[in-house]
């Protein structure tokens, strides 16, 4: 499939547009070719931007305007589906080598990306952050949750006072009303960036919560929130949305904290002791 030289080339520019353009970037892109199709003014209100700052994207970026840009993403759209996973679903059976290959290759560089992107003073801050908060809460979007709850789980084991954020308004409200300077919030988000993430972050901040971002390289709306910012680069984009890259970044903060807790070796020696005594008696559980 041919690559989308509307979202090549939003993509291109982002980092060297002003604040409130590159809004209008992230709005295009994370609800790409739809956001796209609506009225100028739609697109201006969802990026919180007035519509003569989104009509100047348009015409820096060459086009004649936004009626214009509206053409050449109707354009492409007719003949190609926006998404890469189609590519894969649809490819023939008997290219099923090449495309598998090619998407493990496109996996490969992205880890090495991703992996590269986490330097050793990023991963110190972020150890000491988890070392020394009073609590750690994770959270995510539909599916970077699940790199939130890997954290959790494994972060738990070397520490307390670590959970997830639950779920519902209810019960988030009862942990928001609690939250303080020692609370520290591990965020995962990523396009499309989740609306449930953002209003709870942005609750937790105004309470004095600390944050840790992991998010793409359009970044999450939250990124101005963020005491730690943690960019993964354009190669985690994959055919798919990876949770390989966010895992193995996790895996890494993990190792980080871990060499800042003194007590994590004994804590983890009487988890273990403490399920071999009540494995007879309850199922086994995550």
């Amino acid at each position: 499939m041919a690559t989308d030289p509307v979202m090549t080339r939003l993509s291109e520019v982002y980092a060297e547009l002003p604040r409130g353009e590159r809004a209008i970037v992230r709005v295009l892109l994370d609800d790409y070719p739809f956001a796209a199709l609506g009225s100028l003014r739609a697109l201006a209100d969802r990026a919180q931007v007035s519509p003569p700052t989104a009509s100047r994207l348009f015409h820096r970026l060459g086009w004649d305007g936004f009626a214009d840009f509206q053409a050449a993403v109707r354009d492409h759209a007719r003949e190609h589906d926006r998404s890469r996973l189609r590519e894969f679903v649809t490819t023939a059976p008997r290219e099923e080598p090449a495309i598998t290959h090619r998407a493990a290759e496109e996996l490969r560089a992205g880890l090495d990306s991703t992996l590269a992107a986490a330097t050793e003073p990023l991963l110190a801050r972020i150890g000491g952050l988890l070392a020394e908060a009073g609590r750690v809460w994770g959270v995510g979007g539909s599916l970077s949750e699940l790199a939130a709850d890997y954290l959790v789980r494994q972060l738990a084991g070397l520490r307390p006072g670590v959970a997830r954020v639950p779920d519902t308004a209810a019960a988030r409200a009862r942990v928001l009303v609690d939250l303080g300077p020692s609370d520290l919030i591990v965020a995962y988000d990523f396009r499309r960036y989740a609306h449930s993430t953002a209003a709870f972050v942005r609750a937790a901040r105004s309470r004095g919560a600390r944050l840790v971002l992991v998010t793409d390289a359009w970044e999450s709306p939250l990124a101005d929130q963020a005491e730690v910012l943690v960019r993964l680069p354009r190669e985690a984009a994959g055919p798919i949305a990876p949770l390989t890259h966010e895992v193995a970044v996790t895996e890494l903060i993990l190792v980080a904290a871990a060499g800042l807790m003194a007590d994590s070796a004994e804590r983890l020696e009487t988890l273990d002791a403490l399920t071999a005594e009540l494995h007879h008696d309850l199922p086994d559980s995550p």
